[in-house]
């Protein structure tokens, strides 16, 4: 079974639509660790959008889980996760008008300040890992730099319409993630993953990690996180 990253940004979102003080990351945390949770994602974007630096530090005491923390290859952000050392940092792109990140991290664009990330990382003995495309060359050469974990980018899959476009898509992530197993990296994914849709992908061989966000808070709303969590882990097991 897969294990479960809830990403908690859209409850900051929430608070930073007032800069206010509530709702606070830190409880959406602890609750999402009573429903199941495996770990925690934060996404400490550079401008500071939902998650805050006094997030980052709090959640980092707090925390009993796994914690995931996105960046970018800023080595400004960089040194923010030598600061604060959470469990994993997974290096992800940014773009200041994307409302949600919009794809993976090129590696082969970026390739010298993506492998100065990673080795700084793992020496500093983070978890490092990458969100990329299921594209074979931007794999491979994040498999070059040695990185523990890749994150592939399941939000093509999540938008395409059901039936055989979803399934050149699923098609498509099953083949990136054999070529990641092959090469003895973790694999894991996320974005755009939901109720619907996620047992395909929880259901791929190798798959170590689900990181789930958007649905998860949205269904909150409604019936509560912790019982959101707990039914996103039983949609991930029965497939599993």
């Amino acid at each position: 079974m897969p294990r479960l990253g809830v990403n908690i940004d859209h409850v900051a979102t929430l608070r930073q639509a007032r800069k206010g003080r509530e709702p606070d990351p830190f409880w959406a945390a602890a609750v999402a660790e009573l429903g199941g949770a495996d770990g925690i994602t934060i996404h400490l974007r550079e401008d500071r959008r939902h998650i805050q630096d006094r997030d980052l530090r709090i959640l980092r005491e707090t925390v009993q889980v796994v914690l995931n923390l996105e960046l970018s290859i800023d080595p400004a952000m960089v040194a923010l996760a030598l600061e604060y050392r959470p469990d994993q940092v997974t290096l992800v792109p940014e773009r200041r008008e994307e409302i949600t990140t919009e794809g993976g991290l090129s590696v082969t664009a970026h390739r010298s300040r993506t492998a100065e990330a990673v080795a700084r990382l793992r020496d500093a003995g983070i978890h490092a890992a990458l969100f990329l495309d299921a594209d074979p060359a931007e794999i491979d050469a994040g498999i070059e730099l040695g990185v523990a974990a890749i994150e592939l980018h399941t939000g093509q899959y999540a938008n395409a319409r059901e039936g055989a476009d979803r399934d050149a898509e699923l098609d498509a992530l099953r083949r990136a993630g054999a070529r990641i197993a092959a090469a003895g990296v973790e694999l894991h994914a996320g974005h755009g993953l939901d109720y619907r849709n996620v047992q395909a992908v929880a259901a791929l061989d190798r798959m170590a990690e689900l990181n789930i966000g958007h649905s998860i808070v949205s269904r909150s709303l409604f019936v509560g996180l912790e019982r959101a969590v707990r039914e996103m882990k039983d949609r991930i097991e029965v497939r599993a």
